[in-house]
């Protein structure tokens, strides 16, 4: 099949990265200035947009014909620009495309052209060009008006000829670099059933899901007045021109004091406050607690990446997750929403959604914690429609117990017990019931469950339990506790990490149970899932651990540095990778069941689906029991899924 290669560069008032690339595709600022093409590997043409060039009759067709693929580095934001820009009636359709950003992702490689270049070990003149940045900042952005360019707020190739033909070179070369990449990654072939998933992200995307304007300008509006209110105390207490200023606070308390206040972070604040016998000082403290509390991040971006029809779209990135495929979250981090427990959740909203503020403040504990819990129920469903949310119960405790073939586990989950009570049964054995015998034990199998499934020790229970209920000499027990509750599992963490050892040393593949595979392949070591999807660890090797210990080396993208880098890894962490890709995978599926029964999912959060659906269709049992519906590849593992239906998104 014939394959377009596309890469275009843009104009626009808007930031892309303030807004998303559907809002900023649909701004009436927005155009293609420049358009870069080549058919499979003959030269590369760049069509000057800016300065009236058209695009030849054959790529016009080639864009509306599903027997021609169309490939570019981050398809969805081609996808958008072209759809925008042109008005092509079909919309661009995902499945005629291709992403080359997903290909890299895939395969273990950075997310930005620029950084697979140079992972690949591309000749200089084959990457990405420098001169990129400062081009498209000059180009493709808003410029200030000053005398000197005659107070113009935009830059056009007349004002720089120079500088444009260097920009021409620039969006040629990345088509080079994009296709370079898509020939050498060829050779690892794309599985149909991922080509297709991508394909429904990206409708998912395109779908967005509705926002509720009126509760997120009131919950800004509110939380502005909260904190001027805040403000005007904190400066009469104070008389400080700026009390949010950490540099004139530190210096404030310090004289106050009489010694000098290195920081004010919320872990600090509550020892100066326990300290001090300065009821100013504690004053001025508790205050700086409760402006730092106040976060209204969500709900501005809300505001600003919202779509013209009351959408917010490109939520969710396509193998987000390098190690296991999973999505991670873009703009409003769906991924990591704050929880509501309130329990007159509905009347919070209401207050906050008619500006009846001082009745929250009333009725409620904080406004900042009331204005957190209220971010969910800001995405709302079409008029006419409720949401049906779904997850999957416990997904990950019973894909490790499928793996690894722990009996107990197996039978608890088949019988729908609860995990917690039965691991903490297994572990202190006396019977445990929730509210019932034994019933305060429960929290203890929770936390060791939640911390103990992929190796973790007394540093994972410490961090899992956040009230601290569990005295830390009992620590250590409990780690012994589980393992010896849980022999396949510990085993499991064990079997795996020989496999993929021999698998580097011998240059060979090690099969382990339902077709789990180590797969050496010159330069990567795949792991290759029942799915039939393989995880990638780039150039691996075996060197020399802690306590001379080896450990499995590889190249890739440091999750908190988001540096490039050689990073180690062991058994319970490869395991932790591939319970998590195969709970993705599980997920990945059903989504293709939901929108094959003609539900429409508008968002998903780790194992939840979010489904926008007329009043009269549909209800939870059916949506659930599709959840449990069997997986050809997955036999015997035991799925099962709780949901509800809600007016409005909000954790049941």
């Amino acid at each position: 099949m014939d394959v377009l290669s596309i890469d275009v560069e843009t104009y626009c008032d808007l930031d892309i990265r303030d807004v998303g690339a559907y809002k900023y595709c649909e701004h009436p600022s927005f155009e293609i200035l420049l358009f870069a093409y080549a058919f499979n590997n003959d030269p590369i043409e760049v069509i000057d947009f800016a300065q009236d060039e058209e695009l030849p009759e054959k790529v016009l067709q080639a864009l509306d014909d599903p027997q021609i693929i169309k490939s570019a580095f981050n398809a969805n934001f081609e996808r958008n620009a072209i759809a925008n820009d042109m008005y092509f009636s079909n919309g661009m359709p995902p499945e005629q495309w291709q992403c080359t950003m997903i290909k890299a992702l895939t395969l273990g490689l950075p997310g930005s052209l620029d950084m697979v270049g140079k992972a690949m070990h591309f000749e200089e003149d084959k990457q990405k060009m420098k001169e990129g940045k400062a081009l498209i900042q000059y180009f493709c952005k808003p410029c200030k008006p000053t005398k000197s360019n005659g107070g113009r707020t935009r830059n056009l190739p007349e004002h720089a000829p120079e500088k444009w033909e260097i920009f021409k070179k620039y969006n040629k070369q990345d088509v080079e670099v994009e296709r370079d990449i898509r020939n050498k990654l060829s050779r690892y072939q794309t599985t149909e059933k991922e080509q297709r998933l991508w394909g429904l992200d990206q409708h998912i995307n395109d779908r967005g899901v509705g926002v509720d304007l009126q509760l997120v300008e009131k919950a800004i509006e509110c939380d502005s007045n909260y904190n001027q209110r805040l403000t005007e105390a904190a400066i009469e207490l104070t008389g400080l021109g700026n009390p949010n200023s950490p540099t004139q606070l530190k210096k404030w308390i310090g004289e106050r004091v009489g010694h000098e206040i290195k920081s004010l972070t919320k872990d600090s604040i509550p020892a100066l406050i326990e300290e001090s016998n300065d009821e100013k000082v504690k004053k001025i403290l508790e205050l700086r607690q409760l402006m730092a509390k106040t976060s209204i991040k969500k709900y501005l971006t809300m505001q600003r990446a919202r779509c013209k029809d009351g959408r917010v779209r490109g939520l969710l990135q396509f193998y987000g997750a390098n190690r296991t495929g999973r999505w991670a979250g873009r703009l409003v981090q769906v991924q990591n929403l704050p929880q509501n427990h309130l329990p007159d959740l509905d009347d919070a909203r209401n207050f906050i959604r008619t500006g009846r503020f001082n009745e929250v403040e009333f009725l409620f504990d904080s406004i900042p914690d009331t204005l957190s819990q209220l971010i969910r129920t800001a995405f709302i469903p079409k008029e006419g429609n409720r949401f049906i949310v779904a997850d999957f119960s416990a997904i990950e405790a019973r894909v490790i117990a499928w793996y690894a073939g722990e009996k107990w586990r197996l039978e608890v989950f088949n019988n729908s017990g609860d995990i917690y009570c039965a691991s903490a049964s297994k572990m202190f054995k006396v019977p445990v019931e929730k509210h019932g015998i034994n019933g305060h034990l429960r929290q203890k199998g929770k936390i060791a469950e939640l911390a103990l499934g992929y190796g973790g020790s007394v540093g994972a229970l410490t961090s899992m339990d956040k009230k601290k209920d569990i005295p830390e000499e009992e620590l250590p027990g409990l780690v012994h506790d589980w393992r010896n509750a849980n022999p396949c599992i510990t085993k499991f963490w064990w079997d795996v990490d020989k496999a993929a050892k021999k698998a580097i040393r011998e240059r060979t593949t090690v099969t382990l149970q339902y077709g789990l595979k180590f797969i050496y392949d010159p330069g990567v070591l795949f792991i290759q899932l029942p799915s039939g999807r393989k995880l990638a660890y780039l150039r691996p090797k075996i060197e020399p651990g802690a306590y001379d210990k080896p450990v499995i080396t590889y190249e890739g993208m440091e999750q908190t540095s988001k540096q490039w880098k050689r990073i180690d890894t062991y058994g319970p962490k490869l395991v932790e990778n591939i319970i998590q890709a195969t709970a993705r995978d599980c997920l990945g599926i059903t989504m293709m069941r939901v929108e094959e029964k003609g539900f429409h999912i508008v968002m998903h959060v780790h194992d939840e689906l979010i489904l926008d659906v007329p009043k009269d269709e549909g209800d939870v049992e059916e949506i659930c029991n599709i959840f449990a519906e069997p997986i050809e590849w997955a036999p015997g593992l035991p799925l099962n899924a709780d949901g509800y239906e809600c007016d409005y998104y909000m954790k049941d």
